[in-house]
């Protein structure tokens, strides 16, 4: 059984010791390091093999949405907080769960199961797109041999994604963040749900996206780097 790495990050005394002992009863999970703070926990990524952050959001100084907004490559996630009001912002993240105070061990053991999940994902998924021009994925009951070149869309739908092709769309059980891991560099995230084939973009204009008679919006937040990618910067 394959340990699971963690750390604890959170600035109430109670709640990182409450996170501590219900953690420390995962067979498999590890806890690293506890961090009450943000500065305390990059160092930790820095220097140990972290697979899962339990990240309180409400934190002085540096809260935990922006702390991970500053992680270029980042663990899973699973944000803790007494507020349900960040909820949205998690799922835009692609955080893992989402955990209120007070946490009780059902949920954190569904939050795990989730992590398991993604770990067995990405461990399945080809490893890196330079070693594969293509993916397989679940489709009526088979595995369907889907062309990278033949991929004019993928379409982020919580924890699924929809591969859209000329002729066919796949529905399966991957994140956007782990289809970027997958997707050759021809592929490029505009939006938080949708990532593009740069290679089939007919037209840019405004904030949309031209791919023949489809049209995709850019997101805010990807616009800048869009631009620069496809203008050659």
């Amino acid at each position: 059984m394959k340990i699971i790495n963690c750390i604890i990050v959170d600035d109430e005394p109670q709640a990182r010791k409450l996170m501590e002992t219900f953690v420390s009863q995962l067979g498999s999970w590890k806890i690293l390091r506890v961090c009450s703070n943000a500065i305390e926990a990059f160092e930790a990524l820095q220097s140990l093999p972290v697979d899962v952050v339990f990240l309180d959001i409400k934190m002085p100084t540096i809260t935990g949405i922006d702390f991970l907004k500053s992680l270029k490559n980042p663990p899973l996630v699973i944000f803790t907080t007494a507020y349900n009001k960040y909820a949205m912002e998690g799922y835009e993240l692609n955080v893992v769960d989402y955990l209120l105070k007070p946490i009780s061990m059902h949920r954190l053991l569904q939050a795990a199961e989730k992590v398991g999940e993604r770990l067995k994902n990405k461990a399945e998924a080809p490893q890196t797109a330079a070693e594969t021009s293509y993916m397989f994925v679940k489709h009526d009951n088979k595995l369907v041999k889907v062309t990278f070149s033949d991929i004019l869309y993928i379409e982020g739908m919580q924890n699924f994604v929809r591969i859209h092709t000329e002729t066919k769309q796949y529905l399966i059980t991957h994140t956007m963040k782990a289809m970027e891991e997958i997707l050759p560099k021809i592929f490029f995230r505009v939006h938080k749900s949708y990532i593009v084939n740069l290679e089939v973009i007919t037209a840019v204009f405004g904030n949309t996206i031209e791919i023949g008679k489809i049209e995709i919006a850019i997101g805010s937040n990807y616009r800048v780097q869009f631009m620069r990618k496809i203008e050659g910067q």
